[in-house]
């Protein structure tokens, strides 16, 4: 009897979806956040009647066999790379973008990571840095004595210094052909992968760009109802794969009180 170990598989997975969809619901309030979904896949099947198989004499052949799956597995655990809901924050330095696109910032590496969280900070010494302290790149200084900074949605940053404005940088936007295969690294950066293909940058609002909002962040784009809705649903998937067990279980009681 295949059942017992075809329903662990099945709680295996469901356990790992699980998983998956309390990290989402964890996320609710992150900064950009994109939500994971997980893609199950079918295991090896055991063939009672091979598909076609001669079944007489004369030469007829079976139409579909006889085929007893032995479980399932989660084949993948995917991003959703849809944008989330943009919020004002009123803060000079919050930058949302609106479409495709990262923003780069450099860690202390020396390597280049991606974000579509914009809270950004100044250091001691007036640079555009994140929440950790990385610097924006291209690298922008804030002048100490600017009393007012914008950025376009071209991402052309100025600020005003004694009354005139000043010209300080732009910020760029990296896009990649397959975004889903970014490597999350944690607190909302994310690193090129082989899978996600090499990325192209551009200024906002230019070549599939997405443009740069000032004061304003982008929510995670994980829905809290359907979320809740599909965890129901995984719990109800682990129950009945465990109710299998038990049954499976009472039966093989069965035969051996039969012997």
């Amino acid at each position: 009897m295949q059942a017992l170990r075809i329903a662990s598989t099945g709680m295996h997975a469901q356990q790992t979806n699980v998983d998956v969809l309390s990290n989402n619901i964890a996320n609710l309030n992150t900064i950009a956040f994109k939500q994971n979904v997980s893609a199950f896949n079918d295991l090896m099947y055991q063939s009672r009647v091979g598909v076609g198989a001669i079944t007489s004499a004369n030469g007829t052949i079976a139409p579909t066999g006889a085929q007893i799956g032995l479980g399932v597995e989660i084949g993948s655990v995917y991003r959703i790379m849809e944008q989330g809901t943009v919020t004002e924050t009123s803060n000079s330095f919050d930058f949302a973008i609106q479409g495709r696109g990262f923003l780069r910032v450099q860690n202390p590496n020396g390597n280049t990571e991606y974000t579509r969280d914009g809270a950004f900070q100044l250091d001691a010494s007036g640079q555009l840095v994140s929440r950790e302290g990385f610097p924006v790149d291209p690298s922008i200084t804030i002048p100490a004595d600017a009393t007012d900074v914008t950025v376009t949605e071209s991402g052309i940053v100025s600020a005003t210094v004694a009354g005139t404005v000043t010209q300080l940088g732009t910020l760029t936007v990296s896009m990649f052909p397959n975004e889903a295969g970014l490597k999350n690294v944690g607190n909302n950066r994310y690193i090129e992968t082989d899978a996600s293909g090499s990325p192209t940058d551009a200024n906002p609002g230019e070549d599939g760009a997405g443009t740069i909002l000032q004061g304003h962040l982008e929510d995670s784009n994980v829905d809290p109802i359907e979320s809740i809705t599909q965890l129901i649903t995984a719990q109800r998937a682990y129950e009945l794969n465990s109710r299998i067990i038990s049954t499976a279980d009472e039966m093989l009681n069965a035969l051996n009180q039969i012997r």
